[in-house]
């Protein structure tokens, strides 16, 4: 019923609400990790994000399973308020779809941030480095370039910062994966919204068709109800006729045969 859509989409809501709730704390989390004093602190709010990141994960999951839920057919249900289901559907989905470009926003700004970060730790071991050997850092995320780094560290006159750095990098890879992940996630969870709402929009395209039909059905039978209606009036008229020449054919032989 209406009813209980209202109730399941109001509880939606409220879990969309927790969800935004923990990008903001996402958000926070990754700024304290670029802006940690000690590794003691940087492992904490390390801890702390995973743990957030994989309880958000499964928000998500549970959000989008529940809106997909609401999808299942209706049956006897009248055109105005498969009109009344979409649109509530439509706008829990908006408020989701909203939340997940959020979500993905704050990712991409911090993976940015986390590369610079790299950019700037690898550059301070090796100053002269080549745009390619940035590159090959930056964007190395399976430890394939640890070579160059470890190279950079050993010709550096600054080792005990050199180490620091290389062990910041480390860190920031771990993290630049975790966005990495969590945005590929994202993207599937963009994926099956589109893929819903284009299944939502077909269904009532459907009950709109069948609501045409029937109102096509019904306006035929009217009109063969009108025509019965008419034929019957036609045989009542022709019968009265019929009957009243009867009754003068039968008073014009009863009159001449007085007469006679």
């Amino acid at each position: 019923s209406l009813s209980q859509l209202r109730t399941q989409v109001t509880s939606i809501q409220e879990a969309i609400s927790q969800f935004n709730a923990n990008i903001a704390t996402i958000s926070d989390l990754h700024a304290r990790s670029l802006n940690a004093l000690s590794e003691q602190e940087s492992e904490s709010n390390a801890s702390r994000l995973a743990e957030l990141t994989n309880a958000t994960r499964a928000l998500s999951n549970e959000i989008s399973r529940r809106i997909k839920a609401l999808q299942t057919p209706v049956s006897g249900i009248s055109r105005n308020d498969a009109e009344i289901r979409k649109n509530r559907i439509t706008l829990v989905h908006g408020k989701f779809v909203e939340a997940l470009q959020r979500y993905q926003t704050v990712e991409q700004q911090y993976r940015q941030r986390y590369r610079d970060r790299v950019e700037r730790q690898f550059k301070i071991v090796k100053p002269e480095a080549t745009p390619e050997e940035v590159s090959a850092v930056v964007n190395d995320t399976e430890g394939s370039a640890n070579g160059i780094f470890l190279q950079a560290i050993s010709s550096s006159n600054r080792y005990g910062e050199s180490r620091q750095a290389y062990r910041e990098v480390q860190e920031r890879h771990q993290d630049i994966q975790r966005i990495e992940h969590t945005l590929a996630e994202l993207a599937q969870l963009f994926n099956d919204m589109a893929t819903l709402i284009e299944q939502q929009q077909e269904k009532v395209d459907n009950i709109e068709t069948r609501a045409a039909e029937v109102n096509t059905d019904t306006k035929r039978g009217t009109e063969q109800v009108g025509i019965a209606v008419g034929h019957a009036r036609s045989a009542r008229r022709k019968r009265w006729i019929c009957f009243w020449l009867t009754v003068v054919i039968i008073l014009a032989a009863v009159g001449i045969g007085v007469g006679v």
